[in-house]
């Protein structure tokens, strides 16, 4: 699908009051180039989304609805953003492109190629998977060229985005041995706004434990990207861990270098790796992120650091922004020809 260059995009919302879809509602209502004009979530009726959140009252009242009505959505919207759960996405997806819209999933319903892999780890037979092998994974920095004619966008996962972010050029550049370690931690928003015991806040509060040790859904999405990226299988451990904070991911990551080199080189790789990203932010030698630098901004921040031949790099970024709602709108705008941080800069 070629890229159409708009000044004025129609977008609707489904699964508006999820945390990732409140987030994308912050984010597009600010937009200079954006307008809502459809929201739907699971609920038990229409209302207007200000009575869903009063923080909206007097910037937009229109209505939430209940139920998916794909023709009129397609009629009325350029751009479709789906912000549900893994296995509904792929329920809903199918109508929207063959009406021709371009849509972004935030979901992991089309991220992972080999679809064996994807019913592997969510369970379910996928119920689209002819739509797979034309999906485009939206890790912007890494595939700019391929979102902009792409009409179903896949939306990285928030633990994948800081992870893939922070290994990609050593991995590119061969520098690195093709096993990695990440150790990363999330805020509870991660979760999704779900009701389970283990994210009360009860629970939570106070508290600190890893959960799904190399057992996570994330775990075949960032093998895959990586594997491409090193032209190699790359053997991944993956460690996650709950922290109890809103937002937010921080992740560590050790690589075993092929051949020594200083801090100072390792920064100057990664540094021009990403030396025209917007939105990348490489640190000085032996500075580290941290999560108050990039809450609530679209900005992954890059620390390193190199010990007796070990590469260690440190991520800093908010989940529901640069790992979900941010990194979006950030597709849409390099899908409809906009500038790339249009609606992400303060």
């Amino acid at each position: 699908m070629a890229t159409k260059i708009k000044n004025s995009i129609n977008a609707a919302i489904i699964g508006a009051t999820g945390y990732a879809g409140e987030e994308l509602l912050r984010i597009l209502v600010r937009h200079p180039n954006v307008k809502i004009k459809h929201l739907v979530a699971k609920i038990e009726k229409s209302c207007p989304i200000n009575e869903i959140f009063p923080w909206l009252t007097n910037i937009l009242s229109m209505d939430c609805n209940h139920e998916i009505d794909a023709d009129k959505i397609s009629k009325d919207c350029d751009v479709i953003f789906l912000a549900l759960p893994h296995r509904v996405s792929q329920q809903v997806t199918p109508s929207f492109v063959r009406q021709g819209k371009r849509v972004v999933d935030f979901s992991a319903d089309y991220r992972i190629k080999d679809v064996s892999e994807y019913q592997k780890w969510y369970g379910v037979e996928h119920s689209s998977k002819d739509l797979i092998k034309d999906s485009v994974y939206g890790l912007c920095e890494l595939y700019r060229d391929k979102i902009k004619t792409a009409q179903l966008v896949a939306n990285p996962g928030c633990y994948p985005t800081g992870a893939i972010l922070g290994c990609a050029a050593f991995l590119k550049k061969g520098l690195v041995e093709p096993e990695v370690i990440v150790d990363a931690k999330s805020g509870a928003s991660g979760a999704g706004r779900t009701l389970s015991v283990n994210l009360l806040f009860s629970e939570v509060d106070e508290n600190f434990r890893a959960y799904k040790v190399c057992n996570h859904q994330h775990m075949p999405e960032i093998t895959q990207e990586m594997s491409i990226l090193a032209g190699t299988k790359v053997n991944l451990s993956f460690i996650p861990h709950l922290l109890p904070v809103h937002r937010g991911i921080l992740s560590t990551m050790y690589l075993r270098l092929k051949k020594n080199m200083s801090v100072f080189e390792a920064v100057d790789v990664c540094k021009k790796f990403y030396a025209n990203e917007p939105f990348v932010r490489v640190r000085q030698a032996d500075v580290y992120p941290e999560l108050k630098d990039v809450a609530h901004s679209n900005f992954c921040d890059i620390g390193i650091k190199v010990h007796e031949g070990l590469l260690i790099v440190i991520t800093a970024i908010d989940n529901l922004v640069k790992g979900a709602a941010g990194q979006a709108v950030q597709n849409c705008n390099i899908m409809f020809g906009l500038d790339e941080t249009a609606g992400l800069l303060p």
